[in-house]
């Protein structure tokens, strides 16, 4: 079959919820995909920063195939042999000592507020089911009922109430919008380093430090979403770190498995941690063997291919490049790492246009927020692979 064809069926027997560009991808390797119709494309989205690691990682994938072999799925009813391990080699590698194994990042969200909330009742003393949560406008936290009530986003909102009580959305970047949202019940503040879904939003230098502050001074947890800026993709293990702060909990995801498996995690110490009772919380699969026998040699690929520094020296690379393209259409290049945005006036006609122009480069990004094309390739990019890509992008971003 041909493109076209699995397009109609896609949208015959599927559901409208997404609106991809018309590639079919069957097969990858590296920072390559390749479509059903034998066209190679590079991978400048990396699954959303799913594959920080590139496609089909031959260590991660020899970890998934030698584990299958033994045994997938135990449930937590019972102990496994690979759930231990990933608990230490995850509290080695990122200082946090506790940590709790889900499966998507929205499940990972909804676990850090949960013991969250738990804190606040317990421990800070809010009265029960009264506590707050503050939360950046034009946040992406995920699709569940919680996470849509966080979200300021009106498309995303409009027919999924009623909504979740005690969520208080605030300017992004200004830390006095926080500090005078607080209340006695604020319990919470959950954020992103860097706003990814609203279009590589940047903050100022020191914000998050003043945020993290702000917490110290109320008694208020500092939740950080590290699910698409984590483990690498900023150039630092975290993205929080650029900072020199510490947050109370981190969620991850995305990057834990490579693109092989659901895997997500969050990450406290102890004191917060174990505040979960048996049965106040778990998943069917999160924390399996097969799930953490990949995140485990996934994490390992990261440290043992130093894709943090990989990432950190290329993408200063690739955006001083992007910056030197000539383009009425460009407003501003920014980003972090290999968290890069390119935003272009509105006047340009949209994002889109120029993503679809790129496929045509055998160039794969995606729009974000209408007038931003995020560029976020797999961490083992090369110089070679980004000078091939630069003319290309540039011949798209000259075209009227």
């Amino acid at each position: 079959m041909k493109t076209a064809d699995y397009i109609q069926i896609e949208d015959q027997y599927g559901a409208h919820n997404y609106h991809p560009l018309d590639v079919v991808i069957t097969k990858a390797e590296g920072i390559w995909v390749t479509d059903v119709d034998g066209k190679k494309y590079m991978d400048c989205l990396s699954a959303y920063s799913a594959i920080n690691q590139g496609h089909v990682h031959p260590r991660i994938l020899n970890a998934l195939i030698e584990q299958a072999k033994k045994v997938t799925l135990t449930s937590r009813a019972f102990r496994n042999d690979q759930l231990p391990l990933f608990y230490k080699e995850l509290a080695d590698l990122t200082g946090y000592e506790k940590s709790l194994p889900m499966n998507s990042g929205a499940e990972a969200v909804e676990t850090a507020v949960k013991l969250a909330r738990k804190w606040a009742y317990t421990v800070k003393k809010i009265p029960k089911y009264q506590a707050e949560m503050i939360v950046a406008r034009d946040n992406f936290h995920g699709r569940t009922i919680m996470e849509i009530t966080a979200s300021t986003e009106n498309f995303y909102r409009e027919f999924f109430g009623p909504f979740v009580p005690g969520i208080i959305p605030v300017k992004y970047n200004d830390p006095d919008a926080i500090r005078s949202a607080i209340t006695p019940n604020t319990g919470m503040i959950l954020l992103e380093p860097i706003q990814g879904e609203a279009g590589i939003i940047m903050p100022d230098e020191g914000y998050l430090r003043e945020v993290a502050k702000i917490c110290k001074e109320n008694n208020v947890l500092l939740i950080v979403d590290e699910i698409q800026t984590g483990l690498g993709r900023t150039g630092k293990m975290f993205a929080f770190e650029h900072e020199g702060i510490r947050p109370d909990i981190v969620t991850i995801g995305k990057a834990l498995s490579g693109g092989f498996y659901p895997v997500s995690a969050v990450l406290a110490d102890a004191p917060l941690m174990d505040l979960f009772l048996p049965g106040e919380h778990g998943s069917t699969f999160g924390g399996n063997p097969l799930a953490t026998a990949v995140a485990r040699e996934a994490l390992k690929v990261i440290v043992d291919e130093k894709l943090v520094e990989n990432s950190a020296k290329m993408g200063e690379y690739f955006m001083d490049h992007l910056a030197e393209i000539n383009s009425p259409h460009i407003k501003t290049v920014r980003g972090k790492g290999l968290l890069i945005g390119i935003e272009l006036y509105p006047k340009a006609g949209g994002a889109r246009r120029f993503c679809e122009a790129l496929q045509e480069k055998g160039i794969l990004a995606k729009e974000t927020h209408e007038n931003v094309i995020r560029f976020a390739p797999p961490l083992i990019i090369k110089e070679e692979d980004i000078d091939w890509a630069i003319p290309r992008i540039r011949e798209v971003l000259q075209m009227p």
